[in-house]
């Protein structure tokens, strides 16, 4: 055997594995969470809860 066949193999575990992890954490999250959570839009509120300084937003003197 070859050493290129050994990272074939090698990279079709990992692929395996990482695509196992994804399908468990996506089982997991769905449990966890509601489907309206999980698709619900907060981004602007959250943005403006972390301004603590807003003459120093985005890093302008």
């Amino acid at each position: 055997m070859h050493a290129f066949e050994i990272l074939e193999y090698v990279a079709w575990g990992v692929a395996a594995v990482l695509g196992l992890w994804m399908l468990f954490d996506m089982i997991k999250t769905d449990r966890s969470y509601s489907e309206e959570f999980l698709t619900s839009s907060k981004e602007g509120e959250i943005r403006d809860a972390l301004v603590i300084d807003p003459p120093h937003q985005g890093g302008h003197l």
